[in-house]
C-alpha cells in the first residue's frame, strides 16, 4: 500500500516536473552563449564599483571617431589596382610582323625606301623593340576618378602576372595618342633612314593593355583596412583602470571598453558555452522552482491544474523570446517590452499576490537577456507594482487610459531619477529611451484583446465574461425564469446573498454571483418536482422515495449538461457540480427509513455525487444555497429561531465533512455567519419573541 501511494504521488508530480524542466531548458537556450562583462558603465557617469585593476596587459581601443578618421585617410591614399593584359602586346607584335613583310615587298616592287631595303631586318627588329617598350611601359585606360587625381605623380599599381609594380601616372601612357607621340619622336631621332615607313605600321597597333581591376582593388582595400590598428596605447598589468566614485571620462571609458572587449574575446569556445549555459540554467531553474513552491504553498488550486501551470510558465518564456529578439535587432531598445501586460492579465484571472510574484519572476529572467542592467530591472518591477495597485479595469476604457498615463509618469520620473543618480545630468538624459518607454505603455493596450483569447484557450474566466454571463437576457437564464420561476427567484436570492459574503471576506464576488445564477439550471428538466416551483399537488406523492431522491440529485448532472451545451466556462460548471457536495437528500432518506423499517437502507442512493467545494467561492455558494432555501421554511420566525437555523446549517456542513477541502478560515466562516444573519434578518418578517409569564 505504501509503495502504491508513492507511485501515485510521483505520477502526479512528474508532469509538473517535466513542465518546469522544459520551461527552464527552453528559456536557457535563449541566453547568449558567452559570458558578459560584469560591470555596467556609461560615459560621464560615476563608477559605482570598487577600484578596478588591470588583471593583464590591455591594448587600448581607439575612439570610434579616431579609428574612422584613420580608415578614411587610408582609403583616400589607396592606390587603385590595374592588370596588364599580355595578350594585347602579343597580338600587336604578330600583326606588325605580318604588316611589315607586306610593306617591305611593296617597297621592293616600287624600289623606294633605299635605306630600308639595305637594312630590312634592322628596321623590323627596331619596330618590335618600340612596340615592346610601349607595351612594357603600359597604355593605361584610367578610371574617371583616377584621371581627376592631381598631377602626374599620382600612383597606381599594375599587376603583371605574379609581380606587382607601382607606377606614377607620368610613367605610363594614359592614351594611345600619347604612346603614338612618343613613337614618332623616337623614330625621328633614330639613325635609321626610313622613319615614315615604320610610323604608320606601328601606330595602329597601339591599344590599351592596362585595365582597372575592381576585385583586386577591393581586396587591397580590405587588406589595407585590416592593417589599420584599432589600438592606441597599452594599459600595463596592475595599473588602476578606474577608481570608485571617479567620473568616467573619455580616456577612462576607452580603457574600460578595451577591457570589456578583451574580457569577452577570451571567453569563447565549447567549454565556455557549456559553463555559461549551465549557469543560466541554474539561475532560471531557481526562479522557476521558487515560482512552483510559491504556487504550491499559497495557490494549491492553481498548482494542481496543468493548464494553469502552462499558462503561467508561458509568460517568462514569451518575454525571454521578446527581449532576446529585440537585443539582437539593431536600432531597437528593450525598454519597449511591455512587461505590464503580465500583472494586468494575471490579476484579472487570479489575484494581486500571484500577479506580483509572476511579474517579478518574468522580469528577473528577462533582465539577464539585456545589457541595460539594474535600471531596466528596477523600472520593469516598479511598473508592475504600479498597475497592480492601480487596479486597471479593462472594462472601463476611460479609467484604462488614465491608468496608462499614470504608468508613463512613473516610468518618466523613475528613468530620469536613475539617469541623474548615475551622473548623466539633465543634458545627458537619453530622450530616445523615453520614446521607447512611451511605446511600451502604448503596447500595454494589447492586454485588452489578449484576455478573451487566453481565457478561451486556457479555460480561464475574466470579469468581462462574467459580466456578459450576468445578463438576465441570456437564453439559459431567460428560460429558467420562464419555466421555473420559483427556482429563478431562489437563484437571485442566493446570488445576492453570496455576492455580499464574498465581498466581505475578499472573494471574487462577481464570479460567485454569476455561478449562483446558474447553479440550479438543472431543475429545468423537472421543475415541478422542486418545492419552490410547485403550485398544485406534489408529484413526489405518486413515486417512491428512491425515485424522488434520484430526480432531486440528478438536477446537478442535468445542470452540468445544460451548462456545457450553452458553452459556459468550466469554472462556472465546477460551481454547479459542487454546490451540494456529497450531502444527502435528507427528507427522502428519512422518509424511506420510516416507510421501510425492515429493509437495510442503501445510503449512496440518497447522496449527491459531489465533489466537495474546494474554493472560497464554491463554499460560499454551497452555504448560501442551503441557508436561503432553509430559511423559506420558516414562517415569521423570531430572531433566535432564524439565527439557530443558520448556525445549525453551518454546523451540519462542518460535521458532515462538506468543508474539509474548503479554503475558508474560521475567521472567514464567522464573517460568513454574521452576514447571513444580517441579510436574512432584513429579508424576513420576524415576529417578536414574547417573554414567558412567570409563575
Amino acid at each position: 500500500m505504501e509503495g502504491s501511494k508513492d507511485n501515485t504521488t510521483w505520477s502526479r508530480r512528474l508532469p509538473r516536473m517535466l513542465l518546469g524542466v522544459t520551461a527552464v531548458v527552453l528559456i536557457s537556450l535563449l541566453y547568449p552563449n558567452n559570458l558578459t562583462f560584469p560591470y555596467q558603465f556609461e560615459l560621464n557617469q560615476t563608477w559605482q564599483y570598487a577600484d578596478l585593476t588591470a588583471p593583464t596587459a590591455i591594448p587600448i581601443l581607439k575612439r570610434e571617431e579616431r579609428l574612422a578618421a584613420d580608415r578614411e585617410a587610408v582609403l583616400r591614399n589607396l592606390t587603385p589596382v590595374y592588370r596588364r593584359d599580355t595578350e594585347i602586346a602579343r597580338e600587336a607584335r604578330a600583326e606588325y610582323i605580318e604588316d611589315f613583310s607586306q610593306a617591305l615587298d611593296s617597297a621592293r616592287a616600287r624600289n623606294n625606301y633605299p635605306g630600308l631595303l639595305r637594312q630590312p631586318e634592322a628596321h623590323r627588329l627596331y619596330g618590335l623593340e618600340l612596340l615592346d617598350r610601349i607595351y612594357q611601359r603600359g597604355i593605361v585606360r584610367l578610371r574617371t576618378e583616377d584621371e581627376a587625381r592631381s598631377g602626374m605623380a599620382s600612383v597606381i599599381q599594375i599587376v603583371d602576372g605574379s609581380q606587382v609594380n607601382t607606377r606614377t601616372i607620368g610613367q605610363v601612357f594614359t592614351t594611345p595618342g600619347r604612346a603614338r607621340q612618343w613613337l614618332t619622336d623616337s623614330i625621328l631621332y633614330t639613325r635609321l633612314a626610313a622613319p615614315d615607313f615604320l610610323v604608320p605600321l606601328l601606330e595602329d597597333k597601339l591599344r590599351y593593355n592596362v585595365i582597372y581591376n575592381d576585385s583586386l582593388t577591393n581586396r587591397l582595400r580590405e587588406q589595407t583596412l585590416e592593417a589599420v590598428s584599432p589600438f592606441d596605447g597599452l594599459v600595463e598589468q596592475g595599473d588602476i583602470l578606474v577608481r570608485q566614485g571617479e567620473v568616467i571620462s573619455d580616456n577612462v571609458y576607452q580603457k574600460l571598453a578595451s577591457y570589456r572587449r578583451l574580457y569577452n574575446s577570451n571567453l569563447q569556445g565549447t567549454t565556455t558555452y557549456l559553463s555559461v549555459f549551465t549557469g543560466y540554467t541554474l539561475i532560471v531553474g531557481l526562479v522557476i522552482l521558487l515560482l512552483f513552491l510559491y504556487l504550491r504553498t499559497f495557490f494549491p488550486l492553481v498548482y494542481v491544474r496543468i493548464k494553469n501551470l502552462v499558462f503561467i510558465l508561458l509568460w517568462p518564456l514569451l518575454y525571454a523570446i521578446m527581449v532576446r529578439s529585440i537585443e539582437l535587432a539593431p536600432g531597437w531598445s528593450a525598454y519597449v517590452v511591455p512587461f505590464c501586460i503580465v500583472p494586468i492579465v494575471m490579476r484579472i484571472f487570479f489575484n494581486e499576490r500571484l500577479a506580483f510574484f509572476v511579474h517579478v519572476a518574468v522580469v528577473l529572467i528577462a533582465s539577464f537577456l539585456t545589457s541595460l542592467g539594474y535600471p531596466y530591472t528596477f523600472l520593469s518591477i516598479m511598473a508592475g507594482v504600479v498597475v497592480i495597485f492601480m487596479d486597471i479595469d479593462t472594462r472601463d476604457w476611460s479609467r484604462f487610459f488614465s491608468s496608462l498615463i499614470l504608468l508613463f509618469a512613473f516610468y518618466l520620473f523613475g528613468y530620469v531619477g536613475i539617469q541623474l543618480v548615475q551622473g548623466a545630468g539633465w543634458s545627458g538624459i537619453n530622450y530616445v529611451d523615453l520614446l521607447w518607454l512611451g511605446l511600451n505603455v502604448f503596447l500595454v493596450l494589447l492586454a485588452y484583446p489578449l484576455i478573451p483569447l487566453l481565457e478561451r484557450f486556457f479555460g480561464l474566466i475574466s470579469p468581462i465574461t462574467l459580466v456578459e454571463l450576468n445578463d438576465m437576457n441570456r437564453p439559459l437564464l431567460e428560460k429558467l425564469a420562464r419555466q421555473a420561476a420559483g427556482t429563478w427567484q431562489h437563484s437571485l436570492n442566493v446570488a445576492n446573498l453570496a455576492e455580499r459574503v464574498a465581498s466581505e471576506i475578499g472573494g471574487n464576488s462577481l464570479m460567485v454571483r454569476t455561478a449562483a445564477l446558474y447553479h440550479d439550471i438543472g431543475k429545468l428538466k423537472n421543475p415541478e418536482y422542486f418545492i419552490e416551483n410547485q403550485t398544485g399537488p406534489n408529484p413526489h406523492d405518486r413515486i417512491t422515495d428512491l425515485e424522488s431522491a434520484k430526480i432531486i440529485i440528478d438536477h446537478v448532472n442535468e445542470g452540468v449538461k445544460l451548462a456545457r451545451a450553452a458553452g459556459l466556462p468550466d469554472v462556472i460548471i465546477d460551481f454547479i457540480r459542487t454546490h451540494h457536495g456529497t450531502t444527502r437528500t435528507e427528507y427522502f432518506y428519512r422518509n424511506h427509513i420510516k416507510n421501510h423499517p425492515e429493509r437495510e437502507v442503501d445510503e449512496p442512493y440518497f447522496r449527491y455525487d459531489g465533489p466537495l467545494p474546494v474554493t472560497k467561492e464554491q463554499t460560499i455558494l454551497m452555504l448560501a444555497d442551503s441557508v436561503e432555501a432553509a430559511s423559506k421554511s420558516l414562517k415569521q420566525p423570531t430572531e433566535a429561531e432564524l439565527y439557530d437555523l443558520i448556525d445549525n446549517i453551518i454546523r451540519g456542513k462542518l460535521t458532515n465533512g462538506q468543508l474539509v477541502q474548503s479554503h475558508l478560515s474560521f475567521q472567514e466562516l464567522e464573517a460568513l455567519r454574521r452576514i447571513f444573519r444580517s441579510v436574512l434578518k432584513s429579508s424576513h418578517q420576524l415576529r417578536i419573541a414574547y417573554p414567558e409569564e412567570e409563575e
